[in-house]
């Protein structure tokens, strides 16, 4: 295949805003296909987290810059399903065999991202979020529920959403489409701005199906059998259901990408290492 140049070589679909719930509902139904060969890969991708986030300092660095060589694994467990076979252990290390040149710079974006969003917030919280991250200040409800804190975070939310979107879709260009960094960057940004109603219409669906459906649920369990055991019984249902969905979301990066890149196409794209 030819190796996109510029941005704009990287053709793309624009989506109606129902396609945002569409491609979470995808994601569950593919999830739902193979719900044992994605908990243990989504249980050994968190275990490695923790590992590394373990080691001070240098673990909270490294995990953001692997990230996107994480996420290429995890797109090509979704890649082998659609082609008939299980999420595998292997799979979540495949992104080490592609183009991790190409995907080593985009955790550095991750970083540079996070990063400038959180020195951000200082500008409207005068540092309160930087003193809780950083211990000098010990976190209270009163400190939480601040206006100043709650303005701050929101504020530095909307500073990494211009690094959010165009990180969304670049590792799966960079491995389905061989793009370069910048590349993938810049497409990624094209297309999800483009996409912007379903992008949407999927975040408030990942914060209702995701947050406020499971909790809202455990509190009526809750209020109907008040009790130590039902609170131990609900503990378990909130985790095993945060950990499917969590491998909903991520089949969803596979099939959002499909969709918008790949609209129509009777088959889906091939990948090895990096190539097609």
């Amino acid at each position: 295949m030819t190796t996109p140049a510029r941005a704009t070589d990287i053709v793309f679909t624009r989506h109606p805003a129902r396609r945002g719930l569409a491609w979470l509902a995808e994601s569950w139904a593919m999830f739902s296909r193979a719900r044992l060969p994605w908990l243990v890969l989504i249980s050994i991708y968190y275990m490695i987290l923790l590992l590394v986030n373990v080691v001070p300092i240098l673990g909270q660095l490294v995990w953001p810059l692997l990230k996107p060589v994480f996420a290429v694994g995890l797109l090509a467990a979704a890649w082998a399903q659609e082609r008939g076979g299980a999420p595998g252990p292997a799979d979540l290390f495949r992104g080490f065999k592609a183009n991790v040149r190409a995907l080593l710079p985009l955790g550095i974006v991750f970083i540079a991202g996070v990063a400038l969003a959180a020195l951000s917030t200082s500008l409207v919280d005068g540092g309160m979020f930087l003193g809780l991250v950083a211990g000098e200040e010990a976190p209270t409800l009163e400190s939480l529920s601040s206006p100043r804190l709650q303005a701050g975070l929101l504020f530095g939310a909307l500073v990494a959403l211009p690094v959010t979107l165009a990180l969304w879709f670049a590792p799966a260009l960079v491995v389905f489409q061989d793009a370069g960094p910048g590349t993938a960057l810049g497409a990624s940004l094209r297309a999800a701005l483009a996409n912007w109603r379903p992008l949407t219409v999927y975040a408030l669906g990942v914060m209702a199906f995701g947050v406020l459906l499971p909790l809202l649920a455990g509190q009526m369990l809750l209020m109907l059998m008040p009790s130590e055991t039902m609170l131990a019984v609900v503990r378990f249902l909130l985790l095993a259901y945060g950990l499917m969905f969590a491998a909903t979301l991520h089949v969803s990066d596979y099939v959002s990408y499909r969709d918008v890149f790949h609209h129509g196409e009777t088959l889906a794209p091939t990948a090895s290492g990096g190539k097609r």
